[in-house]
């Protein structure tokens, strides 16, 4: 399985596990809700979904709505069908919810993973954080280094080019920075000695993301913009 493609399962399931969809809502899902699956198309997500189902993480449902089957039919087309997550589909999506290794820290895949932040558990919204921020560190890092050989031999442009995607990586390293702290003091304002009894599992198990900071004038970066790549 291909990263991209796996970045797609991921976000069908967890698509599907908010609520049954059929084919067209879930693309417009993916296109609306997560951009970095702006330029897919139908020819990707229905192998996808054939394959989610095969995998018995999906089963497939007609159309809810009489009237649009007996549309379809007398149109000569097939109703449209609802795609619904399973036991074991779901089972499967919170496994993939708890995976905090590298391949968490990339640009599309991190992208995604963020989009699902409200299912997932505190410490697993940390180490996916902290993993990203120290990911974008060491590029950051780099690119100073490069820039600091190269810059005699670059005209202008070049340059400013270079610049721009350091201050794109610079941003969104505050940006997590700004997470991170919102996450620690959420962590332990629920844990504190003030605290209702079992309100720390409460919270594990509601992924609740009240560590989110709370400020007017502040968009989060897109993670994976190119530039800063």
């Amino acid at each position: 399985m291909s990263r991209r493609s796996g970045i797609l399962e991921f976000a069908v399931l967890g698509l599907l596990r908010e609520a049954p969809m059929h084919g067209y809502e879930l693309r417009k899902r993916l296109n609306t809700s997560l951009g970095i699956f702006r330029a897919f198309s139908y020819g990707t997500l229905y192998p996808c979904l054939k394959t989610l189902v095969a995998s018995g993480w999906l089963i497939e449902e007609p159309g809810s709505a009489p009237e649009d089957a007996l549309a379809a039919s007398l149109a000569g087309r097939r109703a449209k069908i609802v795609y619904r997550l399973t036991a074991e589909g779901k089972e499967h999506f919170e496994e993939l919810l708890s995976h905090t290794g590298p391949d968490t820290w990339e640009d599309e895949h991190f992208a995604a993973r963020f989009a699902f932040f409200g299912q997932t558990e505190r410490e697993v919204r940390m180490r996916v954080l902290e993993g990203r921020r120290s990911r974008l560190e060491e590029r950051l890092e780099k690119m100073r280094a490069s820039l600091a050989r190269t810059r005699e031999r670059l005209d202008d442009y070049t340059l400013e080019l270079q610049r721009h995607g350091m201050e794109s990586v610079e941003r969104e390293v505050r940006w997590l920075n700004e997470l991170i702290e919102s996450e620690r003091a959420g962590r332990d304002q629920r844990s504190g000695p003030d605290a209702p009894e079992g309100a720390a599992q409460h919270d594990n198990e509601s992924g609740e993301t009240g560590g989110l900071p709370r400020h007017g004038g502040s968009t989060r970066p897109d993670p994976s913009d190119d530039t800063a790549k």
